[in-house]
């Protein structure tokens, strides 16, 4: 019988830092060093509709490994597969194309909510060219360093689950029965509200809009249903204190059996796999398998801290004030807040259906000022083929100089389609 051997110490966890410690190197104005992300992935098939994106090596500049990214997405698609098997392939790619080349990382940062808008749209105007009639919701999560960007429309949703067990919800439910400001946006664009007429006027189910009959006021695809349900996302970003945090993202397979703090509760303390796993689990006990249900949760730690966020105990009350959210306004834009502590800083929220209100933000010059650049498909165009978003720089024959953010004919057409300005290209009745 051999003697067993001392284990190798490079084989040992990396010791576990004091949360205190983690709070005393932002007071010191240490800068932070890279968080680490573990992920996990759990799923189980009832029609087979629910996709999902886990991209950790992706690069905001080519070939240089120190402007590293991840992504994490959710895709429920409905009517069909096709249109969530399109978004998945092809969202990432119109997102980066929206964002000028050359950025640093803040000035990256600050541009990616207009982006992603840009490539939300432009994904949902090239799938509909295709003449499918499959749709789907999506819940898109970027990760640079210490800052989570989210965007999403429909039920899909994004939940950060922080040390001390705050949950705070990072997307916005746009399910007619439960968004009252989406009802009025949907009614005002020229659809119409309302539950499945049965024989005999009888309403049953959840509010919908018709034509159509979607449940949601927000997807990609859905080329049957009016132009009204738009592709435009919510968006929020904010940024992690060093404490880091967990993010569960996950179907309305999911968020239909569990709350918000439900699911974050049911996984504290588990590795992210397994965290993936339980959640869908606690979800299927509690109402069955009635609908795809998928889940990614991502932690992320400090490089040399290993925890998940853990149940928060007795003893931690008097540190509970630390992990409060700070809150500002639904059309809260960039601020300059110092973050707080074991909690997260708000940096950009919006969720308006408007385009231009999304897009109106300043390009850097283009090389060439003779041309437009359409904010949505980033084809360049001639002058009288662009309209300006900027205030006051509507031109749709006169040249001037480069202002800003442009739409081409066939985008402008869109946003008008989504504004009600036009009739819908569906015939369809309740």
């Amino acid at each position: 019988m051999t003697n067993p051997q001392p284990a190798d110490p490079s084989s040992r966890p990396p010791p576990l830092l004091p949360l205190a410690t983690l709070i005393g190197r932002e007071l010191r104005g240490e800068r932070p060093e890279e968080p680490s992300l573990r992920f996990g992935h759990a799923g189980l098939a009832k029609r087979g509709e629910d996709l999902f994106l886990i991209k950790p090596d992706c690069l905001r500049i080519a070939g240089n490994p120190s402007t590293s990214f991840s992504v994490f997405a959710i895709f429920d698609g409905h009517n069909g597969v096709s249109a969530a098997v399109f978004t998945k392939e092809h969202l990432l790619d119109h997102v980066m194309s929206a964002i000028p080349q050359g950025l640093g990382r803040e000035e990256w940062l600050q541009e990616l909510p207009r982006a992603l808008v840009a490539g939300f749209v432009k994904t949902d105007i090239d799938f509909q060219r295709k003449g499918e009639v499959s749709g789907t919701t999506v819940t898109f999560v970027v990760i640079d360093g210490w800052t989570i960007t989210v965007a999403s429309v429909g039920d899909s949703r994004c939940i950060l689950d922080l040390q001390g067990g705050v949950v705070s919800l990072l997307t916005v439910d746009h399910r007619l029965e439960e968004n009252a400001e989406e009802r009025e946006r949907v009614t005002a664009s020229g659809g119409e509200v309302g539950r499945l007429n049965l024989c005999g006027g009888q309403e049953v189910g959840p509010l919908r809009c018709w034509p159509g009959g979607l449940c949601l006021s927000r997807s990609i695809g859905d080329t049957d249903v009016g132009e009204f349900i738009v592709p435009i996302p919510h968006v929020k970003q904010v940024k992690l204190s060093t404490a880091g945090g967990r993010l569960i993202i996950a179907s309305d397979g999911i968020w239909d059996a569990l709350s918000s703090e439900m699911a974050a509760k049911s996984c504290r303390g588990l590795s992210a796999e397994l965290a993936a796993k339980l959640v869908v689990k606690e979800a299927l006990r509690t109402s069955g398998l009635k609908d795809d249900t998928t889940c990614l949760v991502v932690d992320i730690v400090p490089s040399d801290h290993s925890i998940s966020p853990s149940t928060p105990k007795k003893h931690q009350n008097k540190l509970r004030s630390l992990f409060l959210q700070l809150r500002s306004p639904s059309s809260m834009k960039h601020t300059n807040k110092l973050p707080s502590f074991g909690s997260f800083e708000e940096l950009f929220e919006e969720g308006s259906a408007m385009l231009e209100e999304r897009l109106a933000t300043n390009f850097p010059s283009k090389a060439n000022p003779s041309l437009f650049r359409c904010a949505v498909c980033q084809t360049d165009k001639a002058p009288n083929e662009g309209f300006s978003l900027n205030p006051g720089s509507y031109s749709s024959s006169a040249v001037q100089p480069w202002e800003g953010p442009s739409l081409c004919s066939e985008c402008r057409k869109k946003k008008d389609a989504m504004e009600g300005k036009r009739p819908s290209r569906s015939t369809a009745s309740r």
